[in-house]
């Protein structure tokens, strides 16, 4: 957690600039001491990353134990890869990519492990059916119910502010495929929504 600002503290005119000003050279100074392997240096970026990886990696996966692990890898290669950030954007703007990266990836290894056992087992997929509790579903809910394409776009581009085509390079996506999953999950979105909203 980031320590409180004293009272008063960027409240003045251009308060704020000066703030994401000192941030941007405390940022470049952290990353410059841990590429030379300060751990320390590198625990103030994580401290000043990790909430927003973890919640995109919990968007994106839908489950809390999942987004934790993925958090994890993500800030271990993160360490290891940090030569290879040349600091064109953000230290968090990176990060999300190393964390879109390693969400992708561990889903399509756990894709290929449910394949396979389904081809030993013979069993049929089950069918995840929407809760039917009387239970009012609110938008996190519904995003977790998306279908992993369309909900991987909706988080990166609607959540998150990226634009379709950043969203389509993080996920290795065309632009027109970005904008046709943000149009599935906006209409299943409504769909889920209204039919809760319809259970009540």
């Amino acid at each position: 957690m980031q320590a409180l600002l004293p009272a008063g503290a960027g409240q003045t005119e251009g308060g704020g600039v000066a703030l994401a000003a000192d941030k941007a050279a405390d940022e470049k100074a952290w990353v410059a001491l841990a590429r030379t392997g300060d751990a320390s240096a590198f625990e103030k970026l994580y401290r000043a990353s990790v909430d927003r990886v973890y919640g995109l990696c919990l968007r994106m996966t839908g489950n809390v134990s999942e987004a934790e692990d993925c958090v994890q890898e993500a800030f271990i290669q993160a360490w290891n890869k940090l030569d290879k950030f040349r600091g064109d954007a953000a230290f968090g703007t990176w990060m999300h990519r190393v964390a879109v990266n390693v969400v992708l990836g561990r889903m399509r290894k756990s894709k290929r492990e449910q394949d396979r056992i389904r081809a030993v087992s013979d069993i049929a997929p089950v069918t995840e059916t929407i809760a039917d509790d009387g239970e009012l579903r609110d938008l996190e809910q519904a995003i977790n119910e998306l279908p992993s394409g369309a909900r991987h776009v909706f988080v990166l581009h609607a959540v998150y502010g990226y634009s379709h085509d950043e969203t389509g390079n993080m996920l290795g996506i065309a632009t027109g495929t970005s904008k046709a999953q943000l149009h599935r999950a906006k209409r299943l979105l409504a769909q889920q929504l209204k039919t809760a909203i319809g259970e009540v």
